[in-house]
């Protein structure tokens, strides 16, 4: 029993923690990543997460024919440009902003409602040790025009 106690302590103080990450990164995505999507109206969710330098995440997101999108991607300045590319059910490449000198944002209007698969990477550096490595918030978030 008295093993157990610090266990159960351990694992609820694990969860603050990441509660109290997550909420930073959302705090992050409200006040930095909103900003890049005037004149859009922003979609009501905020994606957010913490990623370390080398790290990839993916995000999947609807979109409607007609309807006239910008994406933003933000990420903490301490982990310099983040790359994204956009790519439809057929693993076809729609955007990729490596190709446009590292833009955040991309304004887009789809010919067929589909499904996108937003793919953002927060490059490697050179740093030589795992201690130099960075890690913080990137908000990818969607607007439309009405």
């Amino acid at each position: 029993m008295k093993k157990f106690i610090p266990v159960v302590i351990l694992a609820i103080l694990a969860t603050f923690i990441s509660i109290n990450i997550s909420a930073q990164c959302k705090g992050f995505a409200k006040k930095v990543g909103k900003i890049e999507l005037f004149p859009y109206i922003h979609d009501g969710n905020f994606q957010a997460a913490i990623l370390t330098e080398g790290e990839e995440a993916e995000l999947y997101k609807t979109c409607y024919t007609g309807q006239q999108y910008r994406i933003a991607v933000c990420g903490s300045e301490n982990l310099g440009n983040i790359e994204f590319k956009i790519v439809d059910a057929n693993r076809t490449v729609l955007f990729d902003n490596t190709q446009h000198n590292m833009v955040k944002i991309w304004d887009f209007k789809l010919e067929a409602s589909q499904q996108l698969k937003v793919i953002v990477k927060v490059p490697a550096s050179q740093k030589k040790s795992e201690a130099d490595v960075n890690s913080g918030c990137v908000s990818i978030m969607f607007g439309f025009k009405q």
